[in-house]
């Protein structure tokens, strides 16, 4: 099978800005040190490679399309997913966005359904009905082991550190909760899956809302400010920031230099991060 080679994304590192509020720099350097009881990581530029996502999961995705929606096209899980299709599909024509059509009853269906999703892909959609039927072509890549997700070498012994020190380790991702699970259960340094305590995608908020770390706080049980958030993209620690949480930009090759309203303290692996007073 011949997977299809999307648009490579440049990305080019961020440095920080010496010009960044000290005091929040002085709580950043001091995190070892810290009362930090939990780990909120997102997935894609901070523990896995942009070009993982982009080359390898979306052209998997892209080629396998057709025959997945043609084989489950009246399974439950998967006409959840159309209906959810069917209504984005509604508000991007309302909002005049011009996506191609999709005739869901109609013997085109199937054909109308992967020109709109490869569409919302096109266009980098963080969608969770397209990463929900994403994350089920994916499981199939996953169990038939075509797929391997790339962890960067330090994410493993980080998350065998961090659980070891007791740390509550969590995920928040775009992707699916179902992605995220077959993701770090099928890397290259195993199954990672004992590591995390929890997996939240975007049905608990968008990435982009400090309400979404509030209930993601609430939910982990842990104090806003007792949570680490790590991501390659401004405008997610900004609202992570805004909750309460202290959080960090995580500079990976390949990644973007991302604008945002303040700068934030930069790292480049988790190597020697929560390192000392937790470690058992």
């Amino acid at each position: 099978m011949v997977l299809e080679k999307p648009r490579v994304i440049s990305r080019a590192p961020l440095e920080l800005n010496p010009n960044f509020s000290q005091a929040y720099s002085r709580m950043i350097a001091n995190l070892s040190t810290e009362r930090i009881r939990g780990v909120l990581l997102d997935i894609e530029g901070t523990t896995t490679p942009i070009s993982f996502v982009h080359t390898t999961l979306f052209s998997y995705a892209r080629a396998e399309l057709k025959e997945f929606l043609t084989v489950n096209w009246n399974t439950p899980e998967v006409a959840a997913d159309l209906a959810g299709l069917h209504a984005e599909h509604a508000a991007d024509v309302r909002r005049n966005l011009q996506p191609p059509p999709l005739e869901l009853a109609t013997p085109d269906g199937v054909s109308s359904t992967i020109a709109y999703v490869n569409w919302l892909m096109d266009v980098d959609r963080k969608s969770t009905t397209l990463k929900s039927l994403q994350g089920k072509i994916w499981r199939e890549g996953y169990l038939s082991r075509t797929l391997l997700a790339e962890m960067f070498s330090d994410v493993a012994p980080a998350l065998r550190r961090w659980q070891k020190a007791g740390l509550s380790v969590n995920i928040f991702s775009s992707g699916s909760v179902l992605a995220q699970r077959l993701l770090f259960a099928h890397t290259q340094d195993g199954d990672l899956t004992d590591t995390i305590d929890n997996y939240f995608d975007t049905t608990i908020g968008p990435k982009t809302e400090s309400e979404s770390y509030q209930r993601i706080a609430q939910s982990v049980r842990l104090p806003a400010q007792e949570i680490l958030f790590i991501s390659d993209v401004s405008a997610e620690l900004a609202a992570a920031k805004l909750a309460g949480m202290p959080a960090l930009l995580c500079v990976r090759p390949g990644n973007a230099t991302t604008e945002g309203d303040e700068p934030f303290e930069t790292i480049r692996t988790f190597e020697n991060l929560l390192t000392g007073p937790y470690e058992n």
